[in-house]
């Protein structure tokens, strides 16, 4: 075969193989469970309709590794994902995502701060928070992290998410430390060995979870009395007739946000997607549907006042709360995970 022959057959093969790639249909990845129920009402089924463009839906349980394996492997299967704070600032760093045209969607300042970054779009404002079985506890149920870890006179199994973070936040509260020093003390040796000294106190009594369903499942199956949940897994549970009950004081609130993954076939839809998931008619729909903040400053002037004081962003919330230290967890996520993963294992 001779080298225009052969340069003919190869271009062929290659314009083939990237046709293929291009033709799956948009994917979008969110955490699953009652959350992707109601963005799949206020945003999957009317993007569908109302652009013609197919959409798949798969769900995750978040982790830098998964984003990095699905970029690095070379056949990217996902689009767009939802992620949390620190998978987005070490992708952006990585390349692991694609930078974000704000002026497409109206300029940064219609955004929360918080909601701004290079490479995401800031998708909800959400709580990990202390929740509990009322029915559990008809003499009053627990207040504080330190009455979590009191299982003499709040007994019964607790349940919380497998991995370090919000897991030794909350440990330190627990022990004494104010809210607004966690961080200070967790960036320290003596910080980190006091967290898990005081995880030792209660290892046997809890139950690990990973899913964000799975917490309102173990409440509602009596396998935990207590346990961290993300606050809007709370409210399907709760329209059913549930006594759950959210503990605010030293809850961790954080954005999450959109991101395209890099290598993406289909990065002009998935911008269209997320353009169409931040207009503010549409963000101020989903409060009717699961409790999470908005991050579309207009969205906000929407929502009705009773749905507002449940949302995270709520101020009367905001202040017996606790933002997380995205530049904490970017640069000790790693070396934490595997301190917990051993200390977990033991």
């Amino acid at each position: 075969m001779n080298a225009i022959v052969r340069t003919a057959v190869m271009a062929g093969v290659t314009v083939t193989l990237a046709g293929a790639a291009s033709a799956r249909d948009l994917s979008v990845v969110s955490w699953g469970g009652s959350y992707q129920d109601a963005q799949r009402k206020v945003y999957f089924e009317p993007f569908k309709q109302q652009t013609g463009i197919p959409l798949v839906e798969d769900s995750w349980d978040g982790g830098i590794g998964t984003l990095r394996a699905k970029v690095e492997g070379g056949a990217v299967s996902w689009d767009v994902v939802q992620v949390e704070a620190e998978e987005l600032s070490i992708g952006c760093d990585e390349g692991l995502l694609i930078p974000i045209d704000w002026d497409a969607l109206g300029g940064r300042d219609k955004f929360l701060d918080s909601a701004v970054s290079d490479c995401g779009v800031g998708a909800i404002v959400w709580s990990t928070v202390l929740a509990y079985d009322a029915s559990k506890f008809p003499k009053g149920g627990p207040k504080s992290w330190a009455d979590f870890w009191d299982v003499e006179h709040f007994p019964g199994k607790r349940g919380m998410r497998k991995g370090p973070k919000y897991t030794l936040e909350f440990a330190l509260m627990a022990d004494g430390v104010a809210p607004k020093d966690v961080y200070t003390v967790l960036a320290t040796k003596e910080g980190v060995d006091r967290a898990f000294a005081k995880l030792d106190k209660i290892k046997s009594n809890i139950i690990w979870w990973e899913a964000g369903a799975q917490p309102p499942q173990l409440l509602a199956s009596g396998e935990v009395a207590m346990t961290s949940v993300y606050n809007g897994r709370l409210d399907a549970p709760r329209r059913e007739g549930k006594d759950f009950r959210i503990v605010w004081p030293g809850s961790i609130y954080a954005v999450d946000s959109w991101v395209i993954l890099n290598g993406s076939p289909n990065v002009d839809q998935g911008k269209k997607l997320i353009a169409f998931m931040s207009d503010a008619k549409r963000q101020a729909q989903l409060p009717e549907y699961i409790s999470y903040g908005v991050t579309n400053k207009a969205a906000m002037d929407s929502i009705p006042p009773k749905l507002l004081e449940n949302l995270p962003s709520a101020p009367q919330n905001l202040e017996v709360s606790v933002p997380i230290d995205v530049s904490f967890w970017t640069d000790h996520i790693d070396e934490l995970n595997k301190r917990f993963n051993s200390w977990a294992a033991q």
